[in-house]
């Protein structure tokens, strides 16, 4: 790829050995996020009148990019959205279905996609189910008759409810968040920390109580930035640790005020937000002399430009699945998810589920239009690309690079890059080079790894215009293109990384 700025090139290094690994990374990872929040539910993945729709109403062109995207698995039904949701509203007859108030994005919710028609979207997607209860404005009794409605077989009122509604078997999900965003002062049934400990706790041993085997996510700090952070997860974790699988981290970047350096260095906050709950689980394990470990489910990243005024939509409060938050990405902003996706990888350790938030429309990496095409934003890229090469074992890097300084984070590294091993035996390292207008040469000692001599695929996402997006006029204006010129010799690899740029490199490894 050309270097358009025609500035001589940085350069950078990584070391690493097949017998130093992070760990396995679980295809949790890969997640997404389904919340009754504009259009995402009503003509994002589901538009009975559009002209793909199947016979459940799912926009069949919507399936296809979800399946090419590689989620594996999504989060549903909110978000701020769960804490004011009766489920019982989305089951039964459509016809039936009451209209409600959401007081949290205040619109109107019709109903008329709910838990079954999710289910029915989660098996044509291919996705597990990841199950938010309300612990806003409802509490233990909702849950327990919400988990019996899903899970529990027959002969109960809540089972044969669902079976009268046309589902015979039970759902069986088996991940389940309890509640959203507590801490914030946005949520309705904002709590303290010690209130919802409690309420977590004494909800997650009696849904334990019906059905051992969950998997159960308690919500951690709304992000990093929060007063309470650190002293919340600690509170929450006094109360849940023998009780829970998971603590929650949420997290959102945007640029501010033409920052574009310290934008580009937004992992670094993602990784210090990873490291500081970690610790804090890890101290309450320590202090109940617990040999059971807490991990992290990040169930809720992106970028999002929440600073910018609401400017999707002009229309009136309590609409229907109104235009909010469509934002259009751009080069930029794939670059930045591209370097949150390493940072996951490299704590998949202990991040063993993520969900980039949202799927369609909303802060998406799929956009829609009603009654028309379905197309991939740029942030679409780096995720498949993650999704597809990212499974197996991520190994540990010595990394050398040149930094910068940034206003936010300090100084950073221009060069942030993981590799992971895959299952049948190729090698993929992705990496970002953080510098604007800089090409960046990377090289890589893959000597323990055995790589095939010759033999690289490398593939950038990048720009000369950082601003460039993909819309609806022009669909495809960024795709990741093929680099020439990036070899392996004698367990060496050289690559020229553009600037501002995700990179994939695939090395098959000789047996």
């Amino acid at each position: 790829m050309p270097n358009p700025a025609g500035q001589p090139p940085l350069a950078g290094s990584i070391h690493l050995d097949p017998n130093f690994t992070v760990g396995e990374v679980n295809p949790r990872l890969f997640g997404s996020f389904v919340e009754h929040l504009g259009r995402c539910v009503y003509t994002g993945v589901f538009e009975p009148d559009h002209p793909s729709a199947d016979e459940d109403g799912l926009r069949t062109d919507v399936l296809a990019l979800i399946r090419e995207l590689g989620v594996t698995m999504v989060r549903y039904p909110g978000g701020n959205f769960v804490s004011g949701y009766r489920w019982e509203d989305g089951v039964g007859p459509v016809e039936q279905r009451p209209r409600r108030l959401d007081g949290a994005w205040r619109t109107v919710e019709t109903n008329r996609f709910g838990l079954n028609e999710f289910m029915r979207f989660a098996a044509k997607a291919d996705v597990e189910p990841m199950q938010a209860v309300n612990l806003g404005t409802r509490g233990l009794q909702e849950a327990l008759d919400l988990l019996e409605y899903t899970n529990h077989p027959a002969g109960t009122a809540f089972s044969e409810l669902r079976r009268s509604h046309g589902v015979d078997k039970p759902h069986g999900i088996r991940l389940w968040c309890l509640g959203n965003e507590m801490d914030g002062p946005w949520q309705l049934g904002h709590k303290s920390a010690d209130e919802y400990g409690r309420l977590a706790a004494v909800t997650a041993k009696a849904m334990r109580d019906v059905d051992p085997g969950l998997e159960l996510v308690a919500c951690g700090s709304s992000n990093r930035s929060m007063p309470t952070f650190g002293a919340w997860e600690a509170t929450v974790l006094e109360h849940t640790y023998d009780l829970v699988d998971f603590i929650s981290c949420h997290a959102y970047y945007e640029e501010s005020d033409g920052d574009v350096d310290s934008f580009l260095a937004s992992a670094a906050d993602m990784e210090a937000f990873i490291d500081g709950v970690v610790a804090t689980a890890d101290h309450i394990g320590a202090k109940r002399r617990s040999g059971k470990r807490i991990n992290l489910s990040f169930d809720e990243w992106n970028v999002w430009y929440q600073s910018r005024p609401v400017n999707n939509t002009d229309t009136p409060d309590w609409s229907v699945a109104p235009r909010q938050l469509e934002d259009v990405y751009t080069v930029t902003d794939a670059v930045v998810v591209g370097s949150l996706l390493i940072t996951l990888l490299r704590h998949c350790d202990r991040v063993t589920a993520a969900c980039l938030a949202q799927l369609v429309n909303v802060i998406a990496p799929i956009m829609t239009e009603p009654g028309g095409p379905a197309w991939r934003q740029t942030i679409f890229h780096p995720f498949a690309d993650a999704a597809r090469h990212g499974r197996g074992q991520v190994l540990r890097l010595a990394l050398d690079s040149p930094v910068h300084d940034t206003a936010r984070y300090g100084e950073v590294p221009l060069l942030h890059a993981t590799a992971v091993q895959q299952e049948d035996g190729t090698l993929t390292v992705f990496a970002v080079n953080r510098d604007t207008t800089k090409p960046l040469e990377l090289t890589a000692d893959l000597r323990a790894c055995n790589p095939v001599a010759g033999q690289v695929t490398h593939t950038a996402l990048a720009d000369p215009d950082r601003h460039a997006a993909n819309t609806l006029q022009h669909q495809d204006r960024v795709t990741p293109k093929s680099v020439t010129g990036t070899v392996t010799d004698g367990g060496r690899l050289s690559a020229l990384l553009p600037p501002m740029s995700w990179n994939t490199l695939t090395i098959p490894l000789a047996p």
